[in-house]
């Protein structure tokens, strides 16, 4: 879906200067080759119901690639790297965005060569216990899998740090990590480099994304 229209000049500036490489954040690795990130990922596997992947961040470098881009960075985990322009393709993304979640998982699961992806839609105002439950249990899943969830949010979400993400248009982040046994998660937004990383609770989340979905 469309990132809010007023950040469109910031992202094109920043999202194109990013792209050059990986920018370092809590859960986000510089540049490696698969088999250090596939090392490097079994190595952040730690106890006591923490989990952080390694991503390749790349920001979108327009408004609406927010759904390829998310897509790209949950991949890089899995030390994959595909150009955002022929997702964009697949996903039928347009100027308008990409439609939804059920557009992603079928890329993610060409790319992943599995049927690893499931969508999952949260109903609007239905923000239960039991969805939020599922919510974080399809996270801690995945991550521990070494997959990273897409999720199509809207709305306006605050982090751990006390700082505000909003998307009133949509947008699609990447879920690449969790701790307290996933009632705190690790976004990748590819919306700003400079909030290229956060953590938010898992309810939260449950919220943000609630009337749209999310791929685990």
């Amino acid at each position: 879906m469309r990132t809010d229209l007023i950040r469109r000049t910031a992202l094109t500036v920043a999202g194109v200067a990013a792209t050059a490489g990986g920018i370092a954040g809590p859960a986000l690795a510089a540049q490696a080759t698969p088999a250090e990130r596939a090392a490097s990922v079994q190595a952040e596997r730690r106890p006591a119901g923490e989990r952080q992947l390694d991503v390749r961040y790349e920001a979108q470098p327009n408004f609406y690639y927010c759904g390829p881009a998310a897509a790209r960075n949950a991949l890089s985990v899995q030390g994959k790297n595909i150009d955002v322009d022929t997702m964009a393709k697949e996903m039928g993304t347009t100027e308008d965005g990409t439609n939804s979640i059920n557009d992603i998982t079928p890329v993610l699961n060409k790319e992943t060569g599995r049927k690893a992806y499931h969508s999952t839609e949260i109903p609007a105002d239905k923000v239960d216990g039991e969805r939020v439950e599922k919510l974080r249990a399809d996270i801690v899943r995945a991550v521990d899998d070494g997959r990273a969830v897409v999720a199509n949010i809207a709305g306006t979400a605050t982090d751990t740090d006390g700082v505000s993400h909003s998307f009133e248009g949509g947008h699609y982040i990447s879920v690449v990590g969790y701790d307290d046994g996933g009632k705190t998660v690790t976004i990748a937004d590819s919306a700003n480099p400079d909030q290229a990383s956060y953590r938010i609770d898992v309810d939260a989340l449950a919220h943000w994304i609630a009337s749209r979905g999310y791929a685990s």
